[in-house]
């Protein structure tokens, strides 16, 4: 059938004239729209696309989904404050292994020591994360005062009992404990040979005060309801370069701390530095309870040669 004769049944029938010409433009449409759909496929779009792809990362969104975005299309809007301290405080000072050294030969239980470590972790006149304990080694012997705080273990076993990871053995000799993760089941204290751990079953001291504070597991505060604390060899110190609270306030030159790598310790009192291999093997340096394999970071000299007579605690 020729042009000519569609034309004139066309004519006879304009219905059909527009229908066809309906059907023609719908035909032009798709085509273009196919066109169209293969520059996408090989144009500049997916071209992009390809340039900018990197590494795939999946990521959990605010509303709990799943999503994969590629490596080279994220952007960092803002680094969390209290995040950056909780990875500062798990690596810890590279190069360091400190240690502490007690002399038990200078020690009048003044307690400065405690006061100052329960006012730097916000704890409690009942609460310690060091105390002084009257000793006596046998009963024809002089009792003595012995300063007793987290050991600090090379193999800690509160650290291999925690079910969340919430406390840690850094790799400058240091044991933390982080209380956003921690879930108060108690199992360090229980596994602690020490019992050099507390549990926070009230609100802590001057909760008020540090509310709204970046916690800082170095210091832990601020201190949290429902979760575990202990001495902290006052990492928070260590990072600034100075001696822990307690080596600090003691008025006796009880405690030396330092670096174990160094070989050096320093008199909290005295402000003298000593060879640390020195101090421990010319004054008979022990630690507690070594038998049980945890490897304490904690020694303690002798009470011989005291300065103070022995006095009865009052507290």
């Amino acid at each position: 059938m020729d042009e000519n004769t569609v034309n004139n049944r066309d004519e006879q029938d304009p219905s059909k004239s527009s229908r066809r010409n309906f059907m023609k433009n719908i035909g032009l449409l798709g085509a273009g729209v196919a066109a169209g759909a293969g520059a996408l496929y090989s144009g500049d779009i997916f071209e992009k696309k390809k340039a900018a792809t990197g590494e795939s990362k999946v990521l959990l969104t605010q509303d709990n989904k799943l999503v994969e975005v590629d490596s080279l299309e994220m952007k960092v809007l803002a680094k969390n404050p209290e995040k950056l301290k909780l990875q500062e405080g798990r690596e810890g000072i590279p190069g360091k292994r400190w240690v502490m050294v007690i002399d038990l030969s200078k020690c009048r239980n003044a307690r400065r020591c405690i006061s100052a470590c329960q006012d730097a972790h916000q704890l409690k006149p009942e609460q310690y994360h060091m105390n002084t304990l009257q000793m006596q080694d046998s009963p024809g012997t002089a009792p003595y005062n012995m300063p007793k705080n987290c050991q600090h273990c090379d193999n800690p076993p509160c650290v291999a009992v925690c079910p969340v990871d919430a406390t840690y053995k850094r790799g400058d000799g240091i044991v933390l404990i982080d209380n956003v993760r921690c879930i108060g089941c108690r199992f360090c204290m229980a596994a602690c040979p020490y019992s050099a751990r507390i549990f926070n079953w009230t609100t802590p001291k001057d909760a008020d005060k540090h509310s709204g504070e970046t916690y800082n597991v170095e210091l832990n505060v601020p201190q949290k309801i429902g979760t575990v604390s202990k001495c902290l060899f006052s990492a928070d110190r260590c990072r600034e370069g100075k001696l822990p609270y307690c080596v600090s306030a003691c008025p006796n030159g009880v405690y030396y701390f330092g670096d174990e790598n160094e070989d050096a310790v320093t008199n909290g009192t005295t402000k003298e530095t000593t060879r640390l291999s020195k101090l421990l093997r010319d004054n008979g340096a022990y630690q507690l309870m070594p038998e049980l394999g945890t490897k304490p970071r904690v020694y303690y000299l002798p009470p011989k040669n005291r300065l103070f007579p022995f006095e009865p605690s009052t507290d």
